[in-house]
């Protein structure tokens, strides 16, 4: 038999949450390297607090979770979570994905900005450098944080929920760029609410409900069976579960969230 793919990120028995309210409980497994995996719930079952948690960006309450040594991780937060009134232009919300490797007031490089040129072509926006962020629709908008991740060149990718709100054709440049990722052996974690979305293009999936439900085999993971189980859970915890602080931050625009060495 083939050695088992070692992990990109593993979690024993996690439980991540805010204010000492657990919204992820007793999460164990792991992200295989170069694993392509849609983390489905609904909402308000922990999906977009695993993603920060494996970003960083909120400790572990109860248990653990471990990113493998010398990998580098690119965050895409929810565009509500993203302030566009800066004053800012499509070009510098791209070329803050340089920060990691070239500090925030690092004068950029030649192939820095052949890098930034090659991810707006890549996501459509080529010739749109000079725009301000508040004339952009939201597919533009999302085109644009993927160049700030393709700029990046992460090893681990993290994206919050990246298909709400834009268009057909958007969504479907935006999986093939995520497709390109997991050929290139990227490991790739999406919350995704789409379940045919899920099926047709994710090989594996997280079913949450604050705890998990199942986790495997996309169609697998999403029987019906796992989806009645997992409503069932999702509205005992909200009966019972006292209200928790909102997450969005205005700001995070200019945040240099996203990458761990």
């Amino acid at each position: 038999m083939p050695p088992a793919p070692r992990a990109c990120v593993s979690l024993s028995d996690l439980s991540l949450g805010y204010d000492s309210h657990p919204a992820v409980r007793h999460l164990s497994g792991s992200f295989a390297n170069g694993s392509l995996t849609a983390v489905v719930g609904a909402n308000g079952s922990g999906k977009s607090t695993l993603l920060k948690g494996i970003a960083g960006l909120l400790p572990p309450m109860q248990g653990a979770l471990t990113v493998a040594p010398a990998v580098r991780v690119a965050y895409l937060p929810q565009q509500s979570e993203v302030d566009r009134s800066f004053p800012a232009r499509v070009v510098d919300l791209v070329s803050l994905g340089l920060w990691p490797m070239r500090g925030l007031l690092a004068r950029h490089r030649r192939e820095d900005r052949d890098r930034v040129h090659g991810a707006l072509m890549a996501v459509g926006l080529s010739g749109l450098e000079q725009r301000a962020l508040d004339t952009l629709s939201g597919g533009q908008f999302q085109r644009a944080l993927f160049a700030r991740v393709l700029v990046q060149d992460a090893d681990l990718i993290l994206l919050d929920e990246p298909f709400n709100a834009i268009d057909a054709r958007t969504v479907t440049d935006l999986v093939a760029l995520i497709q390109r990722w997991h050929a290139k052996r990227r490991t790739v974690i999406v919350v995704v609410h789409d379940l045919d979305l899920v099926r047709a293009y994710f090989p594996h999936a997280l079913l949450l409900a604050h705890q998990p439900v199942a986790w495997g085999e996309a169609r697998e993971a999403l029987s019906p069976a796992n989806l009645l189980r997992a409503r069932q859970l999702q509205e005992s915890f909200d009966h019972d579960a006292p209200p928790r602080p909102a997450e969005h931050r205005p700001g995070a625009l200019l945040e240099p969230l996203g990458e761990r060495a």
